[in-house]
């Protein structure tokens, strides 16, 4: 789908459609959901569709993931008008923080951290990545909101794979994605039928 493109009957999800495969192979992520957030109806739709099962909550801050997170993150946090607050991987941040060691999907050992002056004792937060594959990542953040006696309103991505530590989500937490249930078999998959058209442009250049 072109990035100038402007759908006019618009079905559950249908900027999933822009999301462009990875032709580098291996060492990368199997998609690039990034692409959503080059066209502005698309980032819109996509925000709009994770806010709205948290509309009846109360939510107090947004925290995004290093490092897509933050783009959505902080484009929820706009949209619901609350503040944003950046858990990032260790080593960056000049500030007080507090840590958390976690194996990201990719199954390498890392450390995040959070500044420690954002959550105070029952403080509903909202955590957004822009992906959950293994669900190590955002158990880590969890864990480091509800350390500080933050509460987690809910977690949030484009898509909450059907993995153990998606399914432990899930279960735990109140959550949100943007997959349509129909599409989860391809998504479980790493493999979307959409991928088709990206190919066929490609075999063209």
């Amino acid at each position: 789908m072109d990035l100038q493109h402007v759908v006019a009957s618009q079905e559950q999800g249908w900027y999933l459609k822009l999301m462009a495969p990875n032709v580098k192979g291996p060492g990368y992520a199997w998609l690039d959901p990034s692409r959503i957030y080059c066209h502005h109806q698309a980032l819109q739709d996509c925000v709009e569709d994770l806010v709205q099962p948290f509309q009846d909550e109360a939510i107090d801050l947004v925290a995004g993931i290093d490092a897509m997170g933050f783009i959505l993150g902080a484009a929820i946090a706009n949209f619901l008008q609350k503040g944003f607050v950046a858990i990032r991987k260790a080593g960056h941040l000049c500030v007080e923080t507090i840590t958390q060691p976690y194996r990201d999907y990719s199954t390498r050992d890392k450390v995040m951290e959070m500044r420690t002056d954002a959550i105070v004792p029952g403080l509903r937060v909202l955590l957004v990545d822009q992906w959950v594959e293994t669900g190590g990542t955002m158990r880590a953040a969890v864990r480091l909101v509800e350390e500080q006696g933050g509460v987690v309103a809910g977690v949030a991505a484009i898509c909450i794979e059907d993995s153990e530590g998606g399914r432990w989500l899930k279960k735990h937490y109140k959550w949100a994605h943007c997959v349509p249930p129909h599409l989860m078999p391809q998504f479980n998959a790493h493999y979307l039928d959409s991928f088709q058209a990206f190919e066929a442009k490609r075999s063209l250049q």
